[in-house]
């Protein structure tokens, strides 16, 4: 067994920035706990977190202005 096997993997929760253990044995990675893993679920269904859109708006021609004449 590897020096490396034998240490546990620490990152920091998305949510609260604690450490979180990386591993199989937690249910909640990357998350610290269900209260991190919750708040960040109650984030997206809320709508504060979004995929930026990069369409135009509809008053603006679609597509590359190279090509539209």
């Amino acid at each position: 067994m590897s020096p490396n096997e034998n240490k546990t993997r620490l990152v920091p929760c998305p949510t609260c920035a604690g450490d979180s253990v990386f591993d199989s044995s937690n249910i909640y990675r990357p998350f610290c706990s269900s209260r991190c893993k919750g708040i960040d679920l109650g984030a997206w269904a809320s709508e504060s977190f979004r995929v930026p859109e990069d369409t135009p708006p509809d008053s603006e021609v679609f597509g590359d202005p190279k090509l539209i004449q």
